[in-house]
This record gives structure tokens, sequence and C-alpha cells, in this order.
């Protein structure tokens, strides 16, 4: 193992350091969010259908899932701070690439490189912030952290929308160019020359090819699948069969291999394991929420992009106010209690988004993402730092690598069950609401009276039928938001399996 993962000197502040791998990590997780808003704008210019532009968010979510787990590799074989330099430099020029794109072809190609020269600079920024401080320091470290990764998705709609409203969709990638450029600035200046050499140690390569294919088969049919209507479809089909099996393949292969890719033998941590889970459903309910709640305020009430990023802003404001806390109070309170109250308080945001109809107010829109904010800053601190609590430091990059693949897993398998349910549930509703429309029901006559219609109105049809699909797609939003506080709820339990203290795994007893 190279000397990149040796702790910084601890004579040495570690916030200049903190600083430069945050805004890193912020620039990064911004850019899986921020173009959503856009996609609209670059159908026409890039003469793009509808199913095609997804591509622009496939291509970089399936570059990004295969390339976290080998960034291990890469830090001990080159070493920390140049991996993190160098990611940083390909991440500006490929979004420079991405914002001059002239063709569908020539943007999915740019992202592909966006996602892969981003994903290395996560995980390594979060086991430089683990190294950079003591252990009874590390909540402020997972803190600052936590802002990159909770505050990206949350403002990458609103900046987006505001970028697209008022420049050009071009600018949300050109944006990246000045903050990658200071960052790298920094990078050079503050990440310490010592960690530049790197260790050269044998790899299974076998190994790293099943994986790779597994993991970007397994992104693909999680992000394509409830477009394609899932196994009614040959290639999500195939697809799956291909992605279970290399995964098979490689965790087998590899569970006792010094010379694996990926050292997925640490899941034996039983902390890193847990919080490797509950990382995947805080993904879910994260990401779930921040892609649901932009389309019910767009589609359904109406709003503008910009309306709609400013409502969902105080989220990642409460984020910050509450992972500031916590950082300082955690010690106090212990790891489990705060991840415990974090999820309960996160079910009751999501269960009063359960609450919604198409009539409520933009303060009530707001509120429960204040709610849910103050509950996901509870969570991700404690449970990061818990994933780092019992495992040797000369593992933290490894480690970082498995906890931070959990996390891109388990927001793109949210994404797509709540869209799944969103799909289903809006034609179930439909069907239902549907069968009430009939003459002699008194509620319609009440409501076509209330409009000044009569039911053999070729009008007050058109009026029924617009109706009735918003509150069939109105009725699925809120389930899905039942769904998030439920499994946040019936999930909570796994907290008692974290040990608050414990030794170091040691690694060569599973040889």
């Amino acid at each position: 193992m190279g000397v990149q993962n040796q702790p910084l000197d601890r004579a040495e502040s570690p916030w200049p350091v903190t600083v430069t791998v945050m805004l890193a990590t912020l620039m990064v997780i911004l850019d899986m969010t921020i173009v959503n808003v856009s996609l609209p704008h670059m159908m026409g210019s890039l003469g793009a259908t509808s199913e095609q532009i997804t591509w622009v968010l496939t291509s970089y979510i399936v570059a990004e899932g295969v390339m976290i787990p080998l960034s291990g590799y890469l830090a001990d074989r080159f070493g920390r701070r140049r991996v993190i330099i160098f990611s940083i430099f390909g991440f500006v020029v490929s979004s420079a690439l991405c914002g001059q794109a002239g063709t569908l072809q020539e943007i999915v190609i740019f992202r592909i490189l966006q996602g892969m020269f981003g994903a290395p600079v996560i995980p390594l920024s979060q086991s430089t912030l683990v190294d950079s401080f003591p252990g009874a320091e590390r909540g402020k470290a997972m803190a600052i952290f936590g802002l990159g990764v909770l505050l990206g998705p949350a403002l990458g709609p609103t900046l987006g929308g505001y970028i697209t409203e008022n420049m050009n969709w071009r600018w949300v990638f050109y944006v990246n160019v000045p903050v990658g450029i200071i960052n790298l600035m920094m990078a050079y200046a503050t990440l310490k020359k010592k960690d530049v050499e790197g260790s050269v140690r044998s790899v299974d390569w076998l190994g790293a090819l099943f994986m790779a294919v597994g993991v970007g088969t397994l992104q693909y049919v999680i992000d394509r699948g409830n477009h394609d209507d899932w196994f009614e479809s040959r290639s999500i089909l195939a697809f799956t069969v291909i992605s279970t099996a290399s995964l098979i393949i490689f965790v087998a292969r590899s569970w006792r291999r010094d010379d694996a890719i990926l050292r997925v033998n640490l899941l034996m941590d039983r902390n890193l394991a847990t919080a490797c889970f509950l990382m995947m459903a805080f993904g879910l309910a994260l990401f779930g929420t921040i892609v649901l709640q932009p389309i019910m305020l767009q589609d359904l009430m109406g709003y503008p992009p910009e309306t709609t990023g400013l409502i969902m802003a105080p989220r990642a404001i409460c984020n910050a106010f509450t992972m500031a806390l916590v950082a300082t109070q955690m010690h106090r309170v212990g790891t489990r209690p705060m991840v415990v109250a974090g999820m309960i308080i996160m079910a009751i945001g999501s269960y009063m988004m359960s609450r919604y109809n198409l009539y409520i107010s933009p303060y009530w829109a707001l509120l429960p993402g204040l709610v849910q904010g103050l509950g996901m800053g509870m969570v991700f601190v404690p449970l990061a730092t818990i994933a780092f609590e019992t495992i040797d430091p000369k593992v933290t990059d490894q480690a970082s690598a498995l906890f931070n693949l959990m996390r891109t897993l388990g927001a793109s398998i949210g994404i797509s069950i709540v869209t799944t349910l969103l799909s289903r549930g809006t034609q179930v509703h439909w069907n239902r609401l549907g069968g009430h429309i009939y003459e002699g029901n008194p509620n319609l006559d009440r409501w076509l009276d209330a409009h000044n219609m009569t039911l053999d109105n070729p009008m007050a049809i058109y009026a029924l039928t617009g109706e009735v699909a918003k509150q069939a797609a109105m009725l699925a939003f809120v389930n899905d938001f039942l769904f998030i506080a439920v499994a946040m709820l019936a999930l909570t339990p796994l907290v008692l399996f974290v040990k608050s203290t414990g030794k170091p795994l040691d690694l060569s007893a599973m040889h």
C-alpha cells in the first residue's frame, strides 16, 4: 500500500485541504442534477427526441458507477494527489467539450468522459478528509463532505433552472470551467506532495473486467428499466442476466484476493456494511424526493423552473445548518441515536409530502422539504463517520470507494423505484377515477355545475380528461412520498447492528 493513505501532519491545519476537496465534490455531484432542467432545451439544439435526450443523464451515471470502484486502485497506483488533480483537470476539459457539443452523439461521449473523470473525486475526497482529521474530530470532516454530497443534488435544479432561463443550456457545463480552474490551483497548492508516490502492485484485471461489466450493466438496467418497461424489453432482460452473472463472478473471485481491484471483503466490517446499506436507503429518499418534487411542481402546478428551484433550495440550507450542528454535538449524543432520530424526521417530512394536493400553497410545498433537510443532515454525518470508525487507515480509499458506490447505486435504485411507481400508479388511478365519470353521479354533477357545463358539451369531456389526468398523477405522487416514508421507518432498526466502538478490521484474518 502506498504512502498516500498516511494521515496528514496533525501540526498543520486541515482546513485548506478540506475546502479544496469539498469544492471538488460539490462541483462533480452538482452535475448529476443541474442538467435535468435543461433537457427540453437540449432537444431542440441537438435534434434529439425525448427518448434519446435521456442518454445525456444515463451516460454520466453509468460512467460514474463503473469508475468509483476503481478509485481505490488508482490512488494506490498513482497516488491520491495525482488522481484528484488529474480528475479535476479531466472533468473541466470534458465539461467544456459538453458545452460546445453540436450533436447528441458528441454530448453523450463527452458526458461519459465527464462521469469517468469526476467519479474518483468523490471517494478520494472523503478518504482525504478521513485522514485529515483525528477520530474525535471526524464528524467535522464528514459534515464538510456532506455539504458537497447533499447540497449538490439539492441546488442542481435551482442553479440549472436559473442558468437555462437567463442564459443558455450550454452554460450548465461551461460554469464548471472557471470553478474547476480555481479548484485545480487550490489542489496543487494544498494537497500534500508527499502523497504523490503510489505503490506498484499486481491487479486481478480479469476480476476488474467482471466488475466494470457488472456495475455498468446494472446502472444501465436501473436507469433505463422503467423507460423500457423493465423485463418486457429484451435488452433490459439481457443486461440483467449479464450484470448478475458478472457481479457474482467478481465477488466470488475477489473476496479473498490481495490483488482484487476492489476489496469487497471490507464488508465483513459490520459498521462499514451497515453504513453502506443504510446509505443506499438514504440515497433512495434523497434522490427520489429531488426527482419527484420538481416534476410535481412544474407539470401539475405550473411553477416555472426558477420558482421550483427556490422552493427546493431551503432544504439544502437546512441541511448545511443541521450538519454543522451535528458535527459539534455528535460525540455527546452518539452516532446511533443521531441516525435513528434523523431517519424518523426524514420519514415525517416524506409523510407530510404524502398529504399534498393540487391546491397547496408554495409555503406548504416548502415546509416538508425543510423537515426532510433537518433529518438528512442528522443522518449523513453520523453514517459517514460510522463507516470508517472500525476501518484500518491503510484501506481508507478502498472503504470510501465501497461507501460511495453504494450511495450512487442507492440514488439510481431510488430514482428507478419512484419513477416506476409514479408511472404505473398514475395509470392505476386514471382507470379508477375514470370509472366514476358517469351520468347521474352527484359529485360529477356538482363539478359540472361549478364549471357551467353539461356532460354533452364537448368541452366538458376535454376538461374532465385533463382534471382526471392531474388528479391521478397527484395520487401517484403522494403514494410515492408515502412509500419513501415507510421505507425510512422500516430500515431504521438496522442502526442497531452498528458497533459504537471497535478495533480496526484485521484483513490478515480473511486469508
